[in-house]
């Protein structure tokens, strides 16, 4: 039985004055129904446009998607006329926003953005809508939701703007979720209750959810598989278990040595990954990590490395990927 989604060598990019920026670069990755996959790399690695380009909503000009395939039950949503991907938008994919302010319209209600697509994609009458509203209000948590049906979003704070936004994307009973860094503007208690919020209401209709993040705490939490970008590109791809437990790209086991540990001392440094990310527009030959990698050998610069299997279902793109594991597991015990 095929995946839900299938991405195959998706290539995003951005025409500027400087250059051509490849943002996403020969991204493939697969999801299940009711699977949760995290998407993890630092800002800038191509996590945020990957999905945009799922949902094709790429801003052209200057961006443009100029190759792959992206199967989305049984249809390249790439190849969908307009008419009909805005179909598929809301109703079957839906995304939850970084930014809840910004993308809830101030100048109307939640009744209204809330039932517009209801309309739209169920054909739901006025007063169907409304009322489906404010049963989705009450089951992401908002209280007296007949009363705050009516607010605006000026009138909620930023962990009830984000389960509006919740309420939003499952209004119309979708197969898919996208979260983009859903809990950033969040204190960490408003965090944890969005994401069990999101979690549960994934498992209990059996929604598949991505879950992109720079948190590696978030993924390992909540997160059946994860993959790992870094320029573009997925440098590594496995089950939440093993990149925790066995991390195979220098990258990789960069970021889970930078958060902190509670089973070390209070005073222990962490070890941040030194250096910056690369220019996108001319990332030249070989390996994209490997200015800032410390197990850097002289093939890295001559050649890119595919990712090759490390595991069963653990892939990396690095040579020296045995290596990375064995110290990384040394590091982390």
């Amino acid at each position: 039985m095929p995946a839900l989604l299938e991405v195959t060598d998706l290539k995003t990019q951005f025409f500027t004055q400087r250059g051509v920026v490849h943002a996403v670069d020969g991204v493939s990755f697969d999801l299940e129904e009711g699977e949760t996959l995290g998407l993890v790399g630092e800002s800038g690695c191509g996590k945020s446009v990957s999905a945009l380009s799922i949902m094709r909503l790429i801003p052209d000009p200057p961006g443009r998607i100029v190759a792959g395939e992206v199967m989305f039950d049984g249809q390249d949503l790439l190849k969908l006329p307009e008419p009909e991907m805005r179909g598929v938008r809301g109703k079957q994919i839906s995304m939850v926003f970084q930014e809840p302010m910004t993308s809830l319209n101030p100048v109307l209600s939640v009744e209204r953005q809330l039932t517009e697509a209801l309309e739209l994609h169920l054909g739901m009458t006025k007063t169907e809508a409304r009322q489906e509203a404010v049963n989705r209000l009450e089951q992401v948590g908002i209280p007296d939701p007949e009363r705050r049906v009516k607010q605006y979003p000026h009138q909620f704070s930023g962990g009830m703007r984000q389960r509006v936004m919740i309420a939003m994307a499952l209004s119309c009973n979708p197969k898919l979720i996208i979260a983009d860094e859903p809990t950033t503007a969040l204190d960490v208690t408003i965090q944890a209750q969005i994401l069990e919020l999101m979690k549960a209401l994934s498992q209990e209709y059996g929604v598949a959810l991505i879950i992109i993040t720079h948190n590696l705490g978030v993924v390992a939490r909540y997160a059946d598989r994860v993959n790992i970008m870094y320029a573009g590109k997925i440098i590594e791809r496995g089950s939440a278990l093993d990149i925790y437990r066995r991390p195979s790209h220098p990258y990789a086991l960069g970021l889970l040595n930078s958060v902190p540990r509670l089973d070390q001392p209070r005073k222990e440094k962490l070890d941040p990954i030194e250096g910056q990310p690369p220019d996108l527009i001319d990332m030249g030959d070989g390996c994209s990590f490997r200015a800032r990698c410390r197990f850097f050998i002289d093939r890295c610069a001559e050649e890119e490395p595919a990712l090759q299997s490390v595991g069963d279902g653990h892939v990396s793109a690095c040579f020296v990927a045995d290596s990375v594991a064995s110290i990384g597991a040394e590091e982390r015990e």
